[in-house]
C-alpha cells in the first residue's frame, strides 16, 4: 500500500488529536535505473539466477492477505500505543484479499503513538521480490532485518515542525509473494521531543515480527 504525500499523511493522522509534526519518509520510492543499479545484486536476489525458469516465478504462497487487527498479541499493541484499544480500526480497502491494513492511537497524556499494519498480497514470489527491491533501493541510513522474512529493511527518521519533534519508523519485509509493512511513530506534546531512536525501531521490528507470524500461521 503506497503512502498518501506527506506532510498530507501525517496530517489526517493527527488531526483529531493535536497539531503534530510531519513524520519522515514512506517506502513508496521507484527503481533504480541508474547503471550502477543494474550491476548491483540486492539483498533479496543473492544466489538468485536471472535465468531461474519462469515457473519460480509463478510461485505463490499466500492467497490472500490476514485479517491485520488481528495480526498484533494485545499486550503487544498496548506496549506500543498506551491507551489505544487493543482490537484497532481496519482502514477500508478496495481488494481486501490483496490489501488489507490496521491502525493503532492514542494519546495518554501528552505522549502520542501510532501504529500501522499492512498487508499486500501480489500474485508472484517474483512480483513481490521487484516490488520490495524497488522500495528499498534508494533508501539510505537505514538497514536490513535479518532473520525476518526472506527480506526485511528498517530505516528510522526524524522531523521537526514548529519545535515539534516526530520520530517514525518503518520496516518492510517480503514473506514469499506478500509484503508486511510496519509503520510506528511518536511524539511527546509536553516536551516537544520525540521518543528514542532505539525504542521506536525495536517497536517497529517486534510489531512486524508477529505481523508476519500471523501472515505465516494464517496461511500457507
Amino acid at each position: 500500500m503506497r503512502s498518501l504525500p506527506l506532510p498530507l499523511a501525517l496530517t489526517a493522522r493527527l488531526a483529531p488529536v493535536a497539531v503534530l509534526a510531519t513524520a519522515g519518509w514512506a517506502l513508496s520510492s521507484g527503481p533504480d535505473t541508474s547503471p550502477a543499479a543494474k550491476d548491483r545484486t540486492p539483498p533479496d536476489t543473492a544466489g538468485r539466477s536471472s535465468s531461474a525458469p519462469a515457473t519460480q516465478a509463478e510461485t505463490k504462497t499466500y492467497a490472500a492477505a490476514p485479517a491485520p487487527c488481528a495480526s498484533l498479541a494485545e499486550k503487544t499493541v498496548t506496549s506500543l500505543v498506551p491507551g489505544a484499544k487493543a482490537a484497532g480500526k481496519e482502514i477500508p480497502s478496495t481488494d481486501t484479499k490483496a490489501r488489507r491494513t490496521c491502525s493503532w492511537n492514542a494519546l495518554k497524556g501528552y505522549d502520542y503513538r501510532w501504529l500501522d499494519v499492512s498487508f499486500e498480497v501480489m500474485k508472484s514470489d517474483e512480483s513481490a521480490r521487484k516490488s520490495y527491491q524497488e522500495r528499498v533501493a534508494d533508501r539510505s541510513g537505514g538497514g536490513e532485518v535479518p532473520g525476518l522474512g526472506d527480506a526485511a529493511y528498517s530505516i528510522v527518521d526524524l522531523t521537526t515542525e514548529d519545535k515539534q519533534q516526530t520520530r517514525e519508523g518503518t520496516v518492510l519485509v517480503r514473506a514469499a509473494n506478500a509484503l508486511v509493512v510496519i509503520t510506528y511513530n511518536g511524539s511527546d506534546f509536553e516536551s516537544k521531543k520525540a521518543p528514542g531512536t532505539t525504542e521506536i525501531n525495536k517497536g517497529a521490528i517486534k510489531a512486524a515480527k508477529e505481523a508476519v507470524a500471523a501472515l505465516r500461521g494464517g496461511q500457507g
